[in-house]
């Protein structure tokens, strides 16, 4: 299958991202300063439970213990003490900003889309921590996709704007969608690991394997039915799997549905593919569960 494409190298790669140690000439001593928790005006990551967050690194290390520490091994989260322990949280958030645009540019396709991939599920951890008490669903968060802002490189960006007008529109990487997690029940399942550029095919691959696996989230084929069905995420966003995977050779329904199949059939047995090629079934969307992905 068509692996991210690594055109560009900077002399800063892999420790940047999966080491956490990004020193920004200019910014020692710079700091966010706030005593307030986030709006819909604030950005979330500007927020430090109880003090001032010094923004002179990318700290990884902060945001790999808390997915560590926070989400067990069925990808559910513990927000309950998350938010009473979120410092870690605020200082990778807050540390996003330390990579400048001209450094992001430079980097490789595979650096840049784990900068934004994580930068996403940090940010929409801290918009559902921010609220209290937490919210039964994000949807439940007014704005918290397209109006509220968070302090990226050289930016401020909505959690609409990460996905929908950078990773989708700069990067032909539908595997994303595996990895951005929307903190919902039916969402891919949240690792607990930040992404690396140099494990980045390795962490892909493997969730979609994952979220594929769930029959109630990602893929259920019925044969006795001639049923198959999928996560509504590839309805939604069944365009992104056509410039890789489109094909008018086997499956079924339209150009987008046939492009997904064939993408879902690399994820599969050999029979479960063999029939996913032949077609003769029908396709249907799986109920999309909202709630919280959080432990009970």
């Amino acid at each position: 299958m068509p692996k991210i494409s690594s055109m560009s190298k900077s002399p800063l790669r892999g420790g940047l991202i999966l080491g956490g140690l990004l020193l920004v000439a200019g910014l020692g001593g710079c700091q966010i300063s706030t005593t307030a928790a986030s709006t819909p005006n604030t950005p979330a990551n500007a927020v430090a439970a109880g003090g001032n967050i010094v923004a002179t690194e990318l700290a990884t290390e902060n945001y790999a213990e808390v997915l560590n520490n926070h989400v067990n091994d069925r990808a559910l989260v513990d927000y309950a003490n998350l938010q009473q322990n979120r410092q870690g949280l605020d200082t990778y958030n807050a540390s996003l900003v330390s990579v400048t645009p001209e450094q992001l540019a430079s980097w490789s396709d595979a650096e840049q889309i784990a900068y934004w991939v994580n930068a996403y599920n940090s940010l929409t951890l801290a918009s559902i921590i921010d609220q209290a008490p937490l919210k039964a669903s994000i949807k439940d968060i007014k704005g918290v996709w397209k109006s509220r802002k968070h302090a990226v490189s050289g930016d401020t960006k909505t959690l609409d704007e990460i996905e929908h007008e950078t990773l989708r529109k700069n990067f032909q990487e539908p595997r994303i969608h595996a990895a951005l997690v929307c903190a919902a029940m039916s969402c891919p399942p949240l690792r607990q690991e930040p992404y690396t550029a140099e494990q980045l095919d390795a962490q892909l691959d493997d969730q979609v394997n994952q979220w594929l696996a769930n029959p109630e989230t990602g893929l259920r084929i019925d044969r006795e039915n001639n049923k198959v069905y999928l996560s509504k995420i590839f309805k939604w966003f069944g365009e992104d799997w056509v410039p890789g995977y489109g094909t008018d050779n086997g499956f079924t329904g339209g150009e987008k549905q046939r492009a997904v199949l064939n993408f879902v059939s690399n994820y599969v047995s050999p029979e479960d593919k063999a029939y996913l090629e032949a077609g003769d079934y029908g396709v249907s969307y799986l109920n999309y569960d909202w709630a919280l992905n959080q432990q009970s």
